[in-house]
């Protein structure tokens, strides 16, 4: 794997899941040479005994339990960003994976310099910059914890629909796109019909039970709407 490195701003703990010794080697030293903290399991076990990492590159053909029961698991108890790192090219196996929680994926063989920029841009997505805690009319959504209340009443969302919120809450009151929204919630790759937000958007309103909060600008995106104009 060759390509230039560029070290990351903050330490960033890195999960390799490979099975295969050679690969993981050179994955371990490319990352350790580009500054990031680096764990190395070769199996789906140790991978879910290993806590909070930042970021999982996780093979998919593991040698005793399936990379895709690795994923959901790992997602349902985890804010780690995930890329599915795997040799299956197929685009059901890369959409399972997406659906399953992965925030992307890379097809074998790669180049360190792809990965170093699919990293940086999963933990760009995660962590996005603004306050921990953001506050909008009745919306609390801690970034941190990725925990949302509404009311004051705690609000559980699909992985789907916070992606969605976070993208809408950093910037109150501007317009999104929908493409904008799908490569944040979904994925940076996604090139499929945007009438599939359509669907996550209306289940989002209904959780969060506020009239008027998520706004429709026809032709343009959504918006989160002024407190003061909720119908």
């Amino acid at each position: 794997m060759n390509g230039q490195v560029t070290h990351p701003t903050e330490e960033t703990r890195v999960l390799i899941v490979e099975d295969d010794r050679g690969i993981a080697g050179s994955l371990v030293r490319g990352l350790q040479q580009a500054g990031y903290v680096v764990d190395g399991v070769r199996t789906g076990r140790e991978a879910l005994a290993v806590p909070s990492p930042d970021v999982v590159l996780l093979d998919l053909g593991l040698p005793d339990i399936d990379g895709i029961e690795v994923c959901r698991r790992l997602r349902a108890r985890s804010d780690a960003a995930i890329i599915a790192v795997t040799a299956r090219g197929e685009e059901a196996d890369r959409v399972v994976a997406l659906d399953e929680g992965a925030d992307d994926y890379l097809v074998k063989p790669f180049g360190l310099a792809e990965l170093l920029a699919r990293i940086r841009a999963v933990l760009r997505r995660r962590r996005p910059a603004g306050p921990e805690i953001l506050r909008y009319g009745p919306l609390e959504l801690d970034m941190r914890t990725r925990q949302v209340s509404s009311d004051g009443r705690p609000v559980a969302l699909t992985p789907k629909e916070l992606g969605i919120l976070e993208c809408l809450a950093a910037d109150p009151g501007r317009v999104v796109s929908r493409q904008q929204i799908l490569e944040r919630a979904w994925d940076a790759h996604w090139y499929g019909p945007t009438k599939v937000l359509d669907v996550h958007i209306a289940a989002l309103r209904r959780k969060l039970g506020v009239p008027g909060l998520i706004e429709t600008v026809y032709g343009l995106g959504f918006r989160l709407g002024a407190p003061g104009e909720q119908g």
